[in-house]
Order: C-alpha cells, then sequence, then structure tokens
C-alpha cells in the first residue's frame, strides 16, 4: 500500500485551478503556462512549448539508453456552462472542464514530482500535455510539429476517467476502445421572401424536416461490435431571428460513429447521398463539410500487456470492459508506437461526461499516477 504523497495536496490545488480557468480547443495557452510554471520546479531535462499549438511536454532522461515511453494528457475543457456549486467551479461563463481534462493532467503533474525524486534508470519519459483533443485536431496537429521527430516515443500510454465504472477500477482491453467519429455539417440554400408572401421565396424548411427524421435512421446504436454505426444530430439552424423574412437558409448538423475506420467511410457516403438526394427534391442548394474528425483508437496488444502487469503490481482491479461510445484522438500516436488507453473508473452514479455537473474526483489522482509510475519503473527502472 503507497503512502499518501506529501505534494498531493498541492497536486490537487493545480487540479483546482486549471478547473476555475478552463479554455477550450486551441486557446488553452494560459493552462499550458500554468502546467509549465509548475512543472519547472520538478527539473525536467527539457520543456518544449507550443507544441502543435498551445501544446507542452517534459521530457525526462534515464543515465543510460533505452526506449522512449510517453504518456500523455489533454489541456483543453468544453463550451458548456458549469453547474457545480465547489469552490472550484469555473469562473468563465460558457465553459468548463467537464471531460476530466484537469485532472489527467494533474496525474501526470504528480508522475513528473516523482520522477524528480528519482530519474529512470534508462530511456526518456515524455510527459507530453495535448492542446485541443476534444475537436480531434491536437494529436494530429503534435505528430506534424517538427520538433515532435525528437520526441518520437516506441510506446504511448494514456487514460480517461469513466463515470459508470467502479471507483478505481479499470477497464483494459486489446483492439478497439474509442469510435470512429466526425462531424457533418450541411448548409441547405434556398431563397428569402417577406414572411407576408412565403410562395416568393424557397424555404429549406421541408427539407430540414426530412433530414432530422432521416439522418438518425442511418445508424441507430447497438453493440459495439463491426457493425455499430449511430448518426446523432446535434444541432439545426433554420433562418434568421426574425419575424418579418421567411427563411432561405438552414443547416443540420450531425455526429456519425462507427467502433472502427473501416465501416466510416460507407456512413459518410450514405449520409452525403441522403442529403444531395434531399436537397434536389426540394431544388435547394447544398454545401456539406466535416469537423471534429476522429479516428478510431486502438489498444496494441504489447502494450495492454505493459498496463495489466502494472494494474496488478499496483493492485488496481481491472476488466476488458467494453469500447467507448466517445472518440479519441490519442489513436493517432499508434502510427508510430506501441500505445494503449485505459479507464479509470470515476464511480457508478458519478455525473457523466461533458454533465454540466461533472467534476473529476481528486481521489482518482495518485491511482492513476501510481499505474504511469509502474510503467516506468518496470519499462526502464
Amino acid at each position: 500500500m503507497r503512502q499518501p504523497d506529501p505534494l498531493l495536496p498541492e497536486i490537487v490545488a493545480l487540479r483546482h485551478r486549471l478547473h476555475a480557468h478552463p479554455e477550450v480547443s486551441n486557446e488553452e495557452a494560459a493552462t499550458a503556462r500554468t502546467v509549465a510554471d509548475f512543472l519547472r520546479r520538478f527539473e525536467p531535462d527539457e520543456i518544449l512549448t507550443g507544441l502543435g499549438g498551445h501544446g507542452l511536454a517534459a521530457v525526462f532522461h534515464g543515465a543510460d539508453d533505452g526506449p522512449t515511453l510517453l504518456l500523455r494528457s489533454e489541456l483543453d475543457a468544453l463550451p458548456i456552462p458549469e453547474i457545480g456549486s465547489w469552490p472550484h467551479r469555473s469562473l468563465r461563463d460558457g465553459v468548463g472542464h467537464l471531460c476530466g481534462h484537469d485532472g489527467h493532467s494533474a496525474i501526470l503533474a504528480l508522475v513528473a514530482a516523482r520522477l524528480h525524486r528519482q530519474r529512470p534508470a534508462r530511456g526518456r519519459v515524455i510527459l507530453l500535455f495535448q492542446p485541443a483533443e476534444e475537436t480531434g485536431e491536437g494529436a494530429a496537429r503534435v505528430i506534424a510539429d517538427p520538433r515532435y521527430a525528437s520526441l518520437r516515443p516506441d510506446y504511448a500510454f494514456s487514460l480517461h476517467n469513466r463515470p459508470g465504472l467502479a471507483f478505481g477500477e479499470v477497464a483494459l482491453r486489446q483492439g478497439p476502445v474509442n469510435c470512429a467519429s466526425r462531424g457533418l455539417r450541411l448548409a441547405l440554400t434556398g431563397r428569402t421572401a417577406h414572411a407576408s408572401t412565403p410562395w416568393d421565396g424557397l424555404s429549406p424548411m421541408p427539407a430540414v424536416i426530412e433530414l432530422l427524421e432521416a439522418l438518425p435512421k442511418l445508424g441507430a446504436g447497438g453493440p459495439l461490435d463491426g457493425d455499430f454505426r449511430l448518426a446523432t444530430l446535434t444541432h439545426a439552424r433554420l433562418g434568421e431571428a426574425a419575424f418579418g423574412i421567411a427563411p432561405g437558409y438552414a443547416e443540420v448538423w450531425a455526429t456519425l460513429r462507427t467502433l472502427q475506420d473501416e465501416g466510416m467511410a460507407a456512413l459518410c457516403a450514405e449520409a452525403e447521398a441522403l442529403a444531395q438526394a434531399c436537397a434536389c427534391r426540394h431544388g435547394l442548394e447544398l454545401s456539406l463539410g466535416y469537423e471534429d474528425v476522429f479516428r478510431h483508437s486502438e489498444n496494441h496488444p504489447e502494450a495492454v500487456e505493459i498496463l495489466r502487469q502494472a494494474l496488478n503490481t499496483e493492485g488496481v482491479r481491472h476488466e476488458p470492459g467494453e469500447p467507448m461510445h466517445a472518440s479519441e484522438d490519442f489513436g493517432r500516436f499508434a502510427d508510430h508506437a506501441r500505445s494503449a488507453m485505459f479507464f479509470l473508473g470515476a464511480g457508478l452514479d458519478h455525473p457523466r461526461l461533458h454533465n454540466p455537473d461533472y467534476d473529476f474526483p481528486d481521489a482518482l489522482i495518485p491511482i492513476g499516477a501510481g499505474v504511469f509510475e509502474r510503467v516506468i519503473r518496470d519499462r526502464l527502472g
């Protein structure tokens, strides 16, 4: 049984500070500065800032040559108002750390403190604080940064807290662990008219009604297997907020989701064909595009076994569990490293991710840090 870490209160205070000052994807400059300032006291051999945007990497060298091991957390928050009453609640209207990235970063900060006390015997440890995970851009931008070539790891590990899983328990499996997804934006253009003579224009309203009914039927969820498909309506807008104008423009947004990348192309093709046929039927111009593009994340067998051994040594109960419906851009690191993500239970009844009353449980910080430190000691000494 580990003794309480004397630095844990300061790490918790860091988490609360990050939580109170959230920044959305691609705006995490102050968050990155706060984390970098905190890490400097632990004297990493290198600190890289501005990585792939506002990303940050702290590098700890061992005395001898060996593999490079990367641990990743995320910096960004969500454009969701927070309704919690805790003292560290968000001070920014409409923005909140409602996915736990503040907690994930606090876990890596505690790992940094322990690396300061005892460097790895060999190889390198990279603590990566990644920007823009929520939009699916951050990992790709970090990897595309020319400086990433010098960091390129042999192994990459990450975790995500998981409400609905018993507190402190872990779900860890080989193969797909996060779904592929992308946001589809449909824009329909007709012709405006005076509200008193709507027949003089061409309203996209009938087409919008059709799409709102038809798009969800492309994928209704079900078991998380190779046939899994889900189309979720996320936003719709019709015309302007005015009483005197019959609308001539509309948008419909939907998130398309499959368990693996292989199924996404077919789902996209069906959604595009549906939208084009609908626009043609109603004489409308259609434009479409994709945003928030996530590839599926898949755990490498060797990386899973490394994590499994660490969990056993730390006495953390774990089961394979199910993949997450949610998407994660951590999967992109698998292009260059043997990688795996595990899910750390936040409690069966804990508010769910992206709920307005969610808050990361501070008691998970030493559990997550302990698993990561065990991975480091097992692989690098």
